[in-house]
């Protein structure tokens, strides 16, 4: 009972106390109860409440436990999500110039294996007498293909237009390509032939040959990074036949000495003839199958003709691989020469169509000639390209961008424009057309409607009097004029009409915006639009441009508000026409439309 009160004391049927105030109570006595616990006549309910509350205890006792083993639980869940989270690592970008920069190192092993192993393996005496240097350059080369390889599993590759840098996604990329095949090959340790053969023996080292696909990559980077593409790749072209001249050369060496040196006049003379002690150096070894293998891999022939059945196989041979390689390069060679042309060939199509026309039109001879020296002008400094044409293929994107790195500076010279918003400015930008004028052609003569202002980009033009000779003022680059022009402003005294006569002084560069350009680009930019109108009327003013009395301006709104109101007449006087033509009957007669004025 005790303990069911302990628990829950509500549970026990406490008789009721009558407080005495200011009266301590007195001690209860204690007796001690020697009756068995089993004996006791205990109520019920007490019973029943002590079980209750034990078997509460023992699930709170077993909710602990479990809350304590939880911890560690969620610590192996935190540790296995750490582990499951992809590790990324430093990776290699290979569109970077890290990336290229490496290309180069690697190439330098590959072409010196591609070049060298074959000629120590036909030459002997290169190979015997410069051991020491060819073992440091192998061994070298080595170090930079087990380098390759490591930075191969850090080269990172797109997914999903991502560069991916899990370094377990990279090691799987890599060793399930069929490249890291290559590569485990070409570093198999052939070298240790080297003890039971010797080390006159460098073709044991041809499997390194099979990294030539890292050339090939650093070559095909190289014609899309230079600014001279056909002249790498006429290069890339020589440096291949030399390559192919060279193995026939080393070739044409070795079959020589399996025939033997001077046993005919096709195979390579003999060593110790004393007549030519020449032919015993390894020099003239070397010279003298290049130029053999020059003369036949050209189809020019002019070599001794062979005299045994394996040297005809061998010569014919080589005829059949220089008859196909040659006309590959000569096919290369006239597509690469044509495409260095093509430019200046339609370049040159173009003055020739102008040339026709004006001799059929019978232009005279002095404008003929201004033509053609406007021409060679555009094709000699590098202008004859049409902008537009050029960057048509690229995203408007990336041509807004190359737009702000070449025009951005020159627009903001124009006062109007200096406080605009960047994307008005970036549409502006797109729309500037470079136009090139002659010495002494008029840009704009006074009167002139102003449907485009200029930003002179290059060059000197002159402010003109009427006789074309007089000159008020010179402006140079940066300069701009004809912005207030092309606002129509209202108030202006000249309108949308140009003021002054402006003439090229020798061959000027100038930026032109046209009126159409600048409104449309400025429908979607209200609030740039109205800024313009009023920089106009603070510009003007200061110019003297500017209509300040109303009378004077309310004249023109007026006329043209009648022009609307006949305009409105006219329109409401065919639509009731028409609607009782075609829709009401005949029979009706319509009463005659009241006309109004607004």
């Amino acid at each position: 009972v005790d303990a069911a009160a302990a628990a829950d004391p509500a549970a026990v049927d406490v008789p009721p106390v009558d407080v005495v105030p200011d009266v301590a109570p007195a001690a209860p006595e204690v007796s001690v109860c020697h009756i068995p616990c089993s004996r006791r006549a205990s109520p019920p309910v007490p019973h029943v409440l002590l079980n209750t509350n034990n078997s509460n205890d023992n699930e709170q006792k077993k909710e602990n436990k479990e809350k304590e083993k939880e911890p560690p639980k969620e610590k192996e869940k935190d540790k296995s999500k750490e582990e499951e989270k992809p590790k990324e690592v430093f990776v290699i970008n290979p569109a970077g110039n890290l990336y290229y920069h490496w290309l180069f190192v690697i190439t330098v092993p590959v072409m010196y294996n591609w070049t060298m192993i074959i000629a120590r393996a036909c030459f002997e005496e290169l190979q015997h007498n410069y051991i020491v240097y060819w073992m440091f350059l192998d061994y070298v080369s080595d170090l930079v293909y087990v380098a390759d390889m490591y930075v191969r599993t850090r080269t990172g590759y797109l997914e999903q237009g991502l560069l991916v840098k899990d370094e377990k996604l990279l090691w799987d990329s890599y060793i399930n390509s069929f490249q890291f095949r290559l590569d485990a090959v070409s570093m198999l340790p052939t070298d240790i032939f080297y003890l039971i053969l010797g080390l006159d023996y460098p073709e044991i080292r041809v499997n390194k040959l099979l990294r030539i696909g890292r050339m090939l990559e650093f070559f095909r980077k190289t014609e899309t990074k230079t600014n001279y593409p056909n002249i790498f790749r006429i290069a890339n072209l020589i440096m291949y036949i030399l390559i192919i001249i060279h193995w026939n050369a080393c070739f044409y060496f070795s079959f020589s000495k399996a025939i033997g040196f001077g046993s005919d006049d096709w195979v390579y003379p003999a060593l110790d003839d004393p007549e030519q002690p020449d032919f015993g150096l390894p020099g003239r070894k070397y010279a003298f199958s290049l130029y053999w293998s020059t003369l036949t891999l050209t189809t020019i022939g002019e070599t001794p003709p062979p005299a045994l059945d394996s040297e005809f196989f061998f010569h014919v041979s080589d005829f059949l691989v220089g008859v196909l390689i040659f006309a590959t390069i000569v096919g290369n060679i006239a597509t690469m020469i044509s495409n260095m042309n093509a430019a200046q060939a339609q370049f040159q199509a173009r003055i020739d169509n102008i040339k026709q026309y004006m001799h059929v039109r019978k232009v005279s001879k002095e404008l003929e000639l201004r033509v053609i020296t406007w021409f060679d002008y555009l094709w000699n400094n590098g202008k004859a390209q049409d902008e537009r044409e050029v960057l048509r293929y690229l995203p408007d994107k990336l041509k807004a961008e190359i737009g702000i790195q070449v025009h951005m500076e020159t627009l903001k010279k124009v006062r109007i424009f200096a406080d605009c918003e960047a994307g008005l400015l970036i549409q502006l930008v797109l729309k500037l057309r470079a136009q090139v004028f002659s010495p002494g052609d008029y840009i704009c003569k006074k009167g002139d409607i102003g449907r485009e202002m200029y930003i002179i980009k290059d060059g000197k033009l002159a402010v003109v009097a009427d006789d074309g000779v007089t000159q008020f003022v010179v402006l140079g680059s940066g300069s701009y004029f004809g912005e207030i022009s092309i606002l129509n402003i209202k108030g202006s005294k000249a309108g949308n009409r140009r003021t002054a006569n402006i003439r090229s002084i020798g061959y000027s560069e100038l930026f032109c915006l046209s009126k159409d350009d600048l409104m449309e680009s400025l429908t979607e930019y209200p609030d740039a639009k109205s800024m313009l109108e009023g920089k106009g009327h603070q510009i003007l003013p200061k110019d003297g441009l500017i209509e300040l009395d109303p009378s004077k301006i309310l004249p023109e709104a007026q006329e043209l508000e009648d022009k609307v109101n006949k305009l409105y007449s006219k329109m409401e006087l065919y639509i009731y026409t028409y609607k009782y033509t075609h829709i009401y009957p005949l029979k009706c007669t319509p009463p005659p439309p009241a006309f109004t004025t607004h």
